[in-house]
Parts: structure tokens; C-alpha cells; sequence
């Protein structure tokens, strides 16, 4: 990792890295952050001679070598210190909360832009809606492209963020034509490494932000981090990491609740962790108590499936999407227990 002493090497400065880097079959991947920019060296880092001629330039700080498999997610890189900011909100500074449909109906707009209003004034800081949903059965409901439209007129009505999945560059095309803040990058998607880097690449330097899930088979906490290290090093490291349940399924909820790896997340990487207690329980009455659990187990957020009126909703709604009134006392009691558990830390 190269450190300059500005916030930004200039093209000569670059092109003179990359060309040391490269006599050592090294190459150099800027990463944009909030406030400076830092260059990572992929390849074998630890040539000593390559690291004093890097360390030898007039205009380099410091050359950081990561001992972790993952360079840039790694606790210890200098990404620890990146901002991820959505909205105005800085993630890790409260609780971010995103909610909102599960899949959005063509047919029934009114229902996610009465939706998106009823979150926001819960407390929400981020709207969710499903344009395309990714399903078992080929005959289930997939989405459609005109859902979009809805998703981007909520936002200007709301001011909301808005959150969306995709899952082909097909989709992402249209994701990113309409500007949308937070790419979720579902279950079945998690280590599809190619799209995971290719969106690294068709975000970078850009405010976009990239929600990765864990993939449902139960994948170590590594597998997790490992994947989300495609983005970065695609050059986005607006990444949030996103426990959702996995399989085997626990008797009585959709999945096995696997909110506890939070701590274990915080252990190794500094990507803020947004679970999913939605997907994870998948029964309405089951939300509140798993997403405060996540909560206490230090999560930096939550992404929450919430309708006006989840009987008449479409995909997941109406089996587990929460009422606003709900999420409302939801947020309140995730605020106490983010101030408890913070206080703790401060303590500690």
C-alpha cells in the first residue's frame, strides 16, 4: 500500500510507480477515498528493492506491506480510516437504517411512493425497492425495468438514498444510468466474482455505494471479506458488509439468524456491517428481536423490508415485511441500545 504525502499523486508521479511496480510483476490500483486517495500495490509487495526505490521517491510517505490475504478490507489497511458516506449520513457515526419494499409493484406505484414517505418519517435514512428480484421458480415474479421510474421518483420525493439489487450488467447498466446510491448485491450473487468485479470497476471514484451480502451456504466470515476485497480493489471501496441468514435453515425461521458474526467481521475488516434481519427470520413478528440482537452485537445498520400494507404486497411483503408503526418503535429501540453499546466501547 503507498501512502503520498498529498492527498493525490499527480499522472507523472503514477506513471513512474507503475512503472517500478511492473519490473516486479506489480501493478498499481488507485483507491479513491473520501479525503485522499491511496494506491494499492497488487502482486508480491515484498521485494525489498522495489519497496526502497518506491520508498526513495520524493513524493511518497510510506510504503505499508499487509500481511492479510485481503489488502485493502484488511483492519490494518489504510482504507481503515475511509469514510462511506450516504445521504449527508456518515455510516458508523449512527445507526443507518435502511426500508422499505421488498419488490415494487408496477401495477400499485402508489403503494412504494406512500411506502417510501411512511419510512422516512419512521426514521429511515435509506429507501430499499426491489426492481428485479432474483427467484427460485422461473414462472415467480422477476422484477421489471419500469420499476426503476417508481424507485427514482420516490427518491425525489422523499430525498431519500434508494437502495436497489442487481444482478447482471444488464441490470447494472440501468442501475447506474438512474444514479442509484446503494447497489445490493444479493445472496446468490455473493462470490459471483466477475460482476463483483465488475462493479468495482464501473464505480470507481464515484459516491456509489455497494452492499454485498453473505452468501446463504454459510460461508466462512473470510469467504465474505475476501469477496468484497473484488470491489475494492475494482477501485470502490464504499463497501458494506451484509449478514442475511443462511442455510441450514433453523425450524421456524426462513434461515439460520446469523447476525453474532458481526464482532467477527469488525475483527478483521473496517467495512461497516448492515444486516438483514428480514431475509434472515422471514416472519414479520421476528424482525424487531433479530434486528435489535444485531444491534447489540454492534452492527453499524439495518436493511429492513417495510409496507404500508404488506397483505398487498408482492414478493416477500406480506409475509415479512414490517408496518412503519413498527419500524418507527424498531429505529428507537436500535438508537438505544447503538448509544448503550457505543458508551460501553467508549468505557472499555
Amino acid at each position: 500500500m503507498i501512502i503520498p504525502k498529498e492527498p493525490k499523486l499527480t499522472k507523472e508521479q503514477l506513471n513512474e510507480i507503475t512503472e517500478i511496480a511492473e519490473e516486479y510483476g506489480c501493478r498499481v490500483k488507485p483507491i479513491e477515498g473520501h479525503h485522499r486517495t491511496i494506491y494499492a500495490l497488487l502482486g508480491e509487495e515484498r521485494e525489498s528493492i522495489m519497496i526502497n526505490r518506491i520508498l526513495g521517491l520524493t513524493y511518497v510517505d510510506r510504503f505499508d506491506a499487509i500481511d492479510s490475504p485481503y489488502k485493502l478490507m484488511d483492519i490494518h489497511s489504510e482504507l481503515t480510516h475511509h469514510k462511506i458516506v450516504i445521504g449527508g449520513h456518515i455510516i458508523g457515526e449512527s445507526p443507518f437504517i435502511i426500508a422499505g419494499q421488498c419488490t415494487i409493484d408496477p401495477k400499485n406505484p402508489n403503494y412504494f411512493i406512500e411506502t417510501a414517505h411512511a419510512v422516512k418519517e419512521a426514521g429511515a435514512k435509506a429507501l430499499r425497492g426491489g426492481v428485479w428480484k432474483p427467484r427460485t421458480m422461473p414462472y415467480a415474479f422477476q422484477g421489471d425495468d419500469r420499476s426503476m421510474k417508481i424507485l427514482v421518483e420516490a427518491r425525489e420525493k422523499t430525498g431519500l438514498p434508494i437502495d436497489t439489487e442487481v444482478m447482471d450488467e444488464y441490470q447494472l447498466d440501468i442501475a447506474l444510468e438512474a444514479q442509484v446510491d446503494i447497489l445490493q448485491i444479493g445472496t446468490r450473487n455473493a462470490l459471483n466474482y466477475s460482476l463483483l468485479k465488475k462493479i468495482g470497476e464501473r464505480t470507481a471514484n464515484s459516491s456509489t455505494t455497494v452492499l454485498l451480502k453473505r452468501t446463504r451456504a454459510m460461508g466462512p466470515v473470510s469467504e465474505l471479506i475476501a469477496a468484497a476485497e473484488y470491489i475494492v480493489a475494482g477501485g470502490n471501496p464504499n463497501v458494506m458488509l451484509c449478514p442475511r441468514g443462511t442455510i441450514p435453515q433453523m425450524e421456524g425461521y426462513r434461515n439460520n439468524p446469523d447476525e453474532s458474526i458481526t464482532p467477527l467481521l469488525k475483527e478483521k475488516t473496517w467495512a461497516p456491517v448492515i444486516v438483514d434481519p428480514s431475509h434472515s427470520v422471514g416472519r414479520a413478528q421476528y424482525v424487531p428481536g433479530a434486528a435489535l440482537a444485531a444491534m447489540a452485537y454492534g452492527a453499524d445498520g439495518l436493511i429492513i423490508e417495510s409496507h404500508v400494507d404488506p397483505a398487498h404486497g408482492i414478493g416477500d411483503d406480506p409475509k415479512q415485511a414490517i408496518t412503519p408503526e413498527v419500524l418507527a418503535k424498531l429505529i428507537k429501540d436500535a438508537q438505544t441500545i447503538w448509544d448503550i453499546t457505543r458508551k460501553e466501547r467508549v468505557v472499555a
